[in-house]
């Protein structure tokens, strides 16, 4: 296996990326988009292994990870995101490419497809965000599973503008605990990820919790649109997953001839939970695109 990085010049900084090689290196490559916004790679790189088939590309979005941060607010928009996107393929030279994107990185998956970028063999929504209206109200039936005392912390930190305290926050990792990550420990990547993370971001674009959308995206719904999309698709979610399985399997009803696949012992980070099926499941479909292309 063999490993490149460097750093890409964008809109407004230089974003870092990883290249990894390990077996076919002519085949069409795999761009990740990771999930946040405001999070980085580091969890992902479970992906390696595709690298067997193909070259799989990481980038770090500007702002988080180990790309460089600058401070000017304006830069945290989907749309300079979506440009982002464009000017990292452009420079890495990815013509003709595959997409998984992961949570947030659906979002900026869609957008982008939506904007209808050429040599896109095919695109892959993990734990879909592609109406941020309906990921709120999933959060809120999902949320009064959760013990009672539990909500009642959330609601009134939220209701109190107290996100930034110690309690919401330990009541927030409850939920974690059964939604985002059921691992026990949580993965060193997890953790190693969640210290180059960028909460100005976060909470900018999203808010103070998963499950409490305020940010600039709390708008965001490509749902009307979805049937615009004509790569090959493949959407996943776990069983346990925020983004929930019912509302996966509708985003992928709405994708002309896309398919679906839930990760039964997993919530939202399937690539960790259960990662051996995960490879399994996106190698097969990246090699089932590519046979009939």
């Amino acid at each position: 296996m063999s490993v490149e990085e460097g750093l890409v010049t964008v809109t407004g900084g230089k974003v870092w990326y990883r290249k990894v090689t390990a077996g076919n290196e002519t085949a069409t490559p795999l761009l990740i988009l990771h999930g946040g916004p405001g999070n980085n790679h580091l969890a992902l790189r479970t992906l390696d292994e595709l690298a067997a088939g193909r070259p799989v590309i990481y980038y770090d979005q500007l702002g988080s990870g180990y790309s460089e941060r600058p401070t000017d607010p304006s830069l945290w928009k989907l749309e300079r995101f979506v440009e982002e996107l464009g000017q990292v393929r452009k420079e890495l030279g990815l013509d003709q490419v595959h997409i998984l994107g992961h949570s947030w990185g659906t979002t900026l998956l869609a957008a982008y497809l939506l904007a209808k970028p050429t040599g896109i063999k095919s695109a892959i929504f993990s734990s879909p965000c592609l109406s941020a209206p309906r990921w709120a109200d999933d959060q809120t039936e999902l949320l009064k599973d959760m013990p009672e005392d539990i909500q009642e912390i959330i609601q009134r930190c939220e209701s109190e503008g107290t996100t930034d305290s110690e309690e919401y926050e330990e009541a927030t990792k409850q939920y974690y605990r059964k939604h985002l990550c059921r691992l026990d420990p949580r993965p060193e990547s997890m953790e190693q990820a969640s210290k180059l993370g960028n909460k100005e971001i976060y909470n900018l674009m999203w808010g103070p919790s998963e499950f409490c959308v305020t940010g600039n995206l709390k708008d965001f719904d490509c749902t009307d649109r979805l049937h615009e999309i004509s790569e090959p698709s493949l959407f996943l979610c776990g069983r346990f997953d925020e983004a929930t399985p019912a509302s996966a399997e509708f985003f992928s009803s709405l994708v002309p001839g896309s398919m679906f696949h839930v990760f039964e012992e997993s919530s939202h980070c399937g690539y960790v939970e259960q990662q051996q099926e995960y490879v399994e499941v996106v190698g097969k479909f990246l090699e089932n695109v590519e046979a009939k292309q």
